[in-house]
Order: structure tokens, then C-alpha cells, then sequence
């Protein structure tokens, strides 16, 4: 059995290589990528525990490695890195049995 996987932490440190194939549009997303983490109306920090969040909701291995590395520079613990993560688990298990108010209507208006 291969201990091989897609996922390659070693990959994560090519992220920005992503402009070898479109120049212009990676250049763009980095310029723009940047920005939005820039200090606003949401600290550094805050949006750090955004995107770890994020990362964790679209089950991303990278962005869950960036974001955790991230988060702790960025002075966050572990109890609010793993709070954030339990508000994403929360908003995409609410997403999907919200859901099923659809399929609720659906059964009842078959069922007439």
C-alpha cells in the first residue's frame, strides 16, 4: 500500500507558481488576495480565523496548514482557532438541514 496522497505539504510552498500558466490573472488574484487580508474594518487576526474557518468548510489541507500557522503568528490560541472551526462546522451543518425544508415541500406537495 502507497503512503502516497494528493495532498503534498510540500505543494502549499508553490502556491505562488500559480502565475506560470496565467500570468496576468495570477497576478491579479495574488494583488487582490493580498489586499483583502490587509488590516480594515477586521484585524489581521480576525481574518485569520475567518479563513481558517473558510479553509475548514471547503476542506481544504493547504489553506487548514497556511491558516493554522497563520493564526498562531497572528497571536490566536488554540481555543479560538478550534472555536472558529465549531462556527464553521455549525453554519455547514445548519446549511444542509436548512436543505431539507426543500425536500420537505417537495415529499408534501407529491404527497397531495
Amino acid at each position: 500500500m502507497s503512503d502516497k496522497t494528493y495532498f503534498n505539504p510540500d505543494d502549499l510552498k508553490k502556491f505562488g507558481n500559480i502565475t506560470e500558466f496565467q500570468e496576468s490573472m495570477g497576478k491579479k488574484f495574488f494583488e487582490w488576495y493580498g489586499e483583502v487580508f490587509e488590516e480594515g474594518a477586521l484585524t489581521k487576526r480576525e481574518k485569520s480565523l475567518i479563513a481558517l474557518a473558510v479553509a475548514h468548510a471547503v476542506a481544504c489541507p493547504y489553506c487548514i496548514d497556511a491558516y493554522s500557522t497563520d493564526c498562531l503568528k497572528k497571536g490566536a490560541d488554540e481555543e479560538q482557532m478550534m472555536e472558529a472551526v465549531h462556527v464553521a462546522a455549525a453554519i455547514r451543518g445548519g446549511a444542509t438541514l436548512v436543505n431539507g425544508v426543500q425536500m420537505m415541500n417537495h415529499v408534501k406537495k407529491l404527497s397531495m
